[in-house]
């Protein structure tokens, strides 16, 4: 009799693994599922005149990734995503992190639920679409975590209501963003505030850039966000090293105010997004760099970064094929004349929906802001992506 019964939890098992393309396992009111990803892609690049480092023209394993996600009773979740790929380069790539999520929620309370660990932040419709899910293999570059964290340890409270149409969330962070996993806070303890408030209609709006489900009636998705902190550095104390980011502005020694808007939309295939995000970055030094020379008095004692992308998509469900076309346009530091446009083109051959598909992506430098300004003008990416 227990073999029998064990023979049909593993035929079970097996076609759970077969339909589902993950893990399922059950005891009681234990449930815990096991999935993952692999993506791989070769790159090339467009150099500059006279530059001749090519080492960019490369093939490289983008995720390889193990997500459990968990669940006991009706209250508790838990989730733990990693990816080999990174945690073997020690990576600590905001867009693409070793660790990716490590944290509890309980669902228990009336009024909202909370949770506490690691995890992406409450914060842009673009960060909060998982990968797997866009024909792309890279976010919108003001996107990608360099002006403000994606992921950090804090905690998170959501309250969802109007049958799940709404959602509002109120975080609590570290504030060094991925660089929080090295333990310590910066010498100041300050924390970052955020908030975000999410509307569908007429139903919820799943975070998926492609209708591929062909929705019959016209569906709408609107998000507005803020986050705020300020950090005092004593005197001789510096930042971990790599927390501000590839710009120096991602942490700053002084206040750090950021506001956005995002909204989505799809219908019959079709789908659109757009998002905008700004910073009004306030250093602590009234001589500080960021300032270029600029007076106090000319100033204000504040400079603005942020941008803002448009992106709209066509999914070709007989074809099994994704057209997408993004253009973003963003600002590292307004007191520079000038601005950075990018145009993206993406497409995407579905072998399996998104379990399994080849992906491919063209990038057009059209003008570059004078900070940290790029060696080449288009790249091109093409590989595959798998889900199990």
């Amino acid at each position: 009799m227990k073999k029998s019964i064990a023979l049909i939890g593993f035929i079970g098992f097996l076609i759970q693994l077969q339909l589902n393309g993950q893990v399922t396992i059950t005891n009681g009111d234990n449930s815990l599922e096991i999935s993952g990803s692999i993506s791989t892609y070769y790159n090339f690049r467009s150099l500059d005149s006279g530059i001749v480092e090519k080492d960019k023209n490369r093939f490289s394993l983008r995720d390889a990734q193990i997500q459990l996600e968990g669940r006991k009773g009706k209250n508790w979740e838990y989730e733990l995503q990693f990816d080999l790929a990174d945690l073997a380069q020690s990576s600590v790539d905001p867009e693409n992190p070793g660790l990716m999520d490590a944290y509890i929620k309980y669902k228990g309370f009336r009024f909202f639920q909370i949770r506490m660990g690691y995890g992406k932040i409450e914060w842009s419709r673009s960060s909060l679409t998982p990968f797997v899910y866009s024909a792309y293999w890279q976010r919108a570059e003001f996107l990608r975590g360099n002006f403000c964290s994606r992921r950090d340890v804090g905690v998170d409270l959501s309250k969802s209501f109007w049958k799940q149409r709404a959602q509002l969330n109120l975080g609590i962070y570290t504030g060094l963003g991925e660089q929080s996993l090295g333990g310590d806070n910066d010498a100041s303890g300050a924390l970052e505030y955020t908030g975000r408030f999410t509307l569908g209609w007429p139903t919820q709006y799943r975070y998926r850039e492609i209708d591929d489900r062909k929705v019959k009636k016209p569906m709408f998705g609107l998000g507005v966000q803020a986050r705020y902190t300020e950090r005092n550095l004593p005197d001789g104390e510096f930042f971990p090293a790599g927390a501000a980011g590839e710009y120096g502005i991602k942490v700053i020694n002084g206040k750090k105010l950021g506001y956005g808007f995002d909204a989505a939309f799809q219908w019959r295939g079709f789908s659109a997004q757009f998002e905008i995000q700004q910073f009004k970055i306030t250093p602590r030094d009234t001589n500080s760099s960021f300032f270029y020379g600029y007076s106090v008095e000319q100033t204000g004692g504040h400079f603005y970064a942020g941008g803002w992308t448009s992106q709209i998509n066509y999914s070709l469900k007989k074809l099994n094929l994704i057209v997408s076309a993004r253009y973003e346009d963003y600002n590292i530091n307004d007191l520079l004349v000038g601005n950075n446009e990018r145009f993206s083109a993406a497409m995407a051959y579905q072998f399996d929906d998104f379990r399994s598909m080849i992906k491919a992506q063209f990038i057009h430098i059209i003008q570059e802001e004078n900070i940290d300004t790029p060696d080449w003008k288009q790249q091109f990416r093409i590989g595959w992506q798998y889900q199990f």
